[in-house]
């Protein structure tokens, strides 16, 4: 799952590369090389999954727009990613 190219991965893959990254820059077990490796994957990473989440909360948008009440509640909150 390491290197996967970005656009095949899902969310969830994504954010468990993700965090797999963020521990081993915890336990400082790497070298300074491999760590700005770490950070540039990373930000990557996160840039990937800020763009699935922003996808998903435009199709709720749609869905909360379409006007089928049946389907979903009245009113969901927004999700504020930051």
């Amino acid at each position: 799952m390491v290197n996967d190219p970005l656009e095949k991965m899902t969310f969830e893959d994504a954010m468990k590369e993700l965090e797999n990254l963020v521990d081993a820059l915890d336990k400082g077990d790497v070298s300074l090389d491999e760590a700005i490796a770490a950070y540039d994957r990373g930000s990557q990473l996160k840039d990937h999954c800020q763009k699935k989440l922003n996808e998903a909360k435009m199709k709720v948008e749609t869905i909360q727009s379409s006007g089928e009440s049946n389907v979903i509640p009245n009113k969901l909150t927004s999700f504020d990613p930051d």
